[in-house]
């Protein structure tokens, strides 16, 4: 039995929930999103939204908490949307923006410039002293979460030193190095 599946998704005011067959739309201070769902049912009333299954197999089990979590996310997303910062560790690693298009310098012969999804904004903090941080905001948790791996995907943290980019407040599994 789903035990995430059976809570229900609370609705705050200012976001709009509404099922038309098999795609569900929120709609929010921070924009609008649409899911496609399949094999649930879904209502919403008095405030909250339920998922319910058909029957108990599996397939319908495995999709109960699936889209419930889907629809918490949206419903987070364009009422508080959600954040990635990603921290450059290195010497010499350096991040920029100019509007939509990032600027990283990891280590390789050339500049990474990548251009960011529109739905998503870009924010870059270069403290003196600290490493750079990349910040991204949107309200589509997937699109954030897609992007930022990503960026991390150009230099992940390497075992030895720990240089690369990771998340902020990522555990690193480190290693010793040679011994002599």
């Amino acid at each position: 039995m789903s035990r995430i599946g059976n809570n229900p998704v609370a609705i705050p005011d200012g976001v709009t929930v509404t099922v038309n067959e098999n795609i569900i739309t929120v709609k929010g201070k921070l924009g609008e999103l649409n899911q496609e769902f399949s094999e649930v049912a879904i209502k919403v009333e008095e405030g909250n939204a339920y998922v319910e299954r058909p029957s108990d197999s599996k397939a319908h089990r495995a999709k109960h908490g699936l889209y419930r979590s889907l629809i918490n996310n949206m419903i987070q997303g364009v009422s508080t949307g959600w954040t990635k910062e990603l921290e450059l560790v290195g010497v010499g690693y350096r991040a920029s923006n100019q509007g939509q298009k990032l600027d990283i310098a990891v280590g390789y012969s050339h500049n990474i410039v990548m251009d960011v999804a529109p739905e998503v904004k870009v924010e870059t903090v270069s403290e003196k002293g600290k490493n750079p941080i990349v910040k991204l905001t949107s309200h589509d948790k997937q699109l954030v979460g897609q992007v930022a791996a990503k960026i991390r995907g150009f230099r992940k943290p390497e075992p030895y030193k720990g240089k690369g980019i990771k998340f902020v407040g990522e555990q690193l599994r480190r290693k010793a190095g040679k011994s002599a």
